[in-house]
């Protein structure tokens, strides 16, 4: 079966950068666009970047523009994000997801999903 597993979160200071992995397993990795969510206590889940499966026409939310780069390794079947200068309202937990193609800004429409892990920023 299909599993998305996230690793890489943890607690850092406001500032500091931090890289959160996904590996996929159970699917034809190249043939899906890869996003990475998050959701915050009491928010909705928000799509941050994603990223067609021909690696084009890459996605950010204007929250996350210029800090946050999304970025993908078909040999390894990973995808990553990788986020800088992080802020205390980045933290939430960070979901990986798949959709077959191309990305959408929808969670609805995600397919497959990992467990999230969690990024906390401290002021």
């Amino acid at each position: 079966q299909v599993q998305l597993v996230e690793s890489g979160g943890g607690l850092v200071q406001a500032g500091d950068s931090l890289r959160v992995s996904c590996v996929a397993s159970g699917l034809t990795f190249s043939n899906y666009a890869m996003g990475w969510f998050r959701q915050a206590p009491g928010k909705e889940r928000e799509l941050v970047a994603a990223m067609h499966w021909n690696g084009g026409a890459s996605y950010y939310a204007d929250s996350v523009k210029g800090r946050v780069t999304i970025s993908r390794d078909n040999a390894k079947n990973t995808v990553y994000l990788q986020m800088n200068r992080l802020k205390p309202e980045d933290t939430a937990v960070y979901y990986c997801a798949a959709r077959y193609r191309n990305w959408d800004t929808e969670a609805s429409v995600w397919l497959y999903w990992g467990q999230g892990t969690q990024v906390t920023v401290s002021s």
